[in-house]
């Protein structure tokens, strides 16, 4: 699996709309309004790099509203679960 993380900056006064389209697509798991420089941010997770290239050029960008967007493919995933187990040393309280 594939994840990517997708900055996008809209027409502001879209983002709800835009951002309930985005989170509709095959591929997108999670969009999230933020403050800062971008307006929405989706993670999208796929199976193979090409899906990429379908979900984020292919939809993402070609919704109206979407002005620009900047992909992040993340190398590995670190959940809270993970680190616990990375920390633990072996020992029972």
């Amino acid at each position: 699996m594939i994840t990517s993380i997708v900055l996008i900056k809209t027409d502001v006064d879209r983002i709800p709309e835009i951002a309930e389209r985005i989170a509709a697509l095959e591929g997108v798991s999670e969009v999230f309004s933020v403050t800062g420089a971008y307006d929405l941010i989706a993670m999208v997770r796929v199976a193979r790099h090409d899906d990429l290239a379908d979900v984020i050029p292919g939809r993402i960008s070609k919704i109206p509203g979407v002005a620009s967007t900047e992909t992040h493919i993340a190398f590995r995933t670190y959940s809270q679960h993970d680190l616990e187990a990375a920390f633990a040393i072996g020992l029972d309280s």
